[in-house]
């Protein structure tokens, strides 16, 4: 049965005397085609798309709100976005009715009510990424959209090594920039990769992260499994604060928010 049209139909968002509630939304989506998480003057983002299926399903003006910004052409397991509306009927009726209206590489995950003074921002205490290495010589159709193709052996143990210094609280700014002010300390709970072949992957958690934090990271961490930075020179960039030297940005597609912990 399609649930799409009856549901619109049958918003409670009309209703004399609603008043709104606040909702806590789990979001994933496919970031390949959008511009970014957050709304742009110009082209496609993750909350635009939100906020125009919302528009439909409740006939209201709905603002999103997120627990931060992902990167252009980067990915998310576990975005978390609030929204107030006055819709009236269950959660898991207009879960349904947002992905019947979605586009294909957006969904909504998990809906349920929150305490009007939840911000999904600034109530977390940590965020989880993960970033993907295809390592082989060979490229993969398949997995071209969400890891990054890299054809070079690596020394996972050095990487790992590497990785090791950065846990505890540091400066990060030689490896990004703040999105607000200028702080750029934080604090990193756990950094490590994992092989999982052809795959290599970067798990990190932090209480926040620097504006392409985590892409300048793999870039140098890389740098490392090829040999050309040592883990004591990985971990004297760190030392200096000094961003010019840090390796390349890896590129977006292979970086992925999978949670938001609070």
């Amino acid at each position: 049965m399609e649930v799409g049209n009856p549901i619109l139909q049958q918003s409670s968002a009309q209703e004399s005397g609603a008043s709104p509630q606040k909702l806590m939304a789990v979001v994933e989506y496919d970031g390949t085609d959008y511009l970014g998480f957050q709304i742009q003057a110009q082209g496609r983002t993750v909350q635009g798309e939100l906020e125009r299926a919302l528009a439909a399903v409740t006939q209201e003006e709905v603002k999103v709100v997120g627990s931060g910004r992902t990167d252009s052409g980067a990915h998310a397991q576990g975005q978390v976005v609030v929204f107030s509306t006055a819709w009236r009927r269950p959660p898991e009726e207009l879960q349904r009715a947002l992905n019947a209206v979605l586009p294909a590489d957006i969904a909504v995950r998990e809906l349920r009510p929150v305490a009007e003074s939840f911000h999904p921002r600034f109530d977390a205490v940590s965020r989880e990424y993960r970033y993907a290495v295809l390592n082989q010589p060979w490229r993969s159709p398949l997995a071209r959209r969400f890891a990054y193709h890299f054809p070079w052996p690596l020394d996972v143990a050095a990487m790992n090594e590497a990785a090791g210094t950065l846990v505890g609280s540091h400066d990060f700014a030689s490896f990004g920039r703040a999105p607000q002010g200028d702080n750029t300390v934080r604090q990193v709970y756990r950094a490590q990769w994992t092989p999982e072949e052809p795959f290599v992957y970067f798990d990190i958690v932090a209480n926040a992260f620097l504006y392409r934090m985590v892409r300048s990271l793999v870039g140098t961490l890389l740098l490392v499994g090829t040999g050309e930075l040592s883990p004591d020179g990985f971990e004297e960039i760190l030392r200096s604060a000094d961003r010019d030297r840090a390796g390349q940005v890896a590129p977006p597609h292979g970086l992925c928010l999978v949670k938001v912990n609070y």
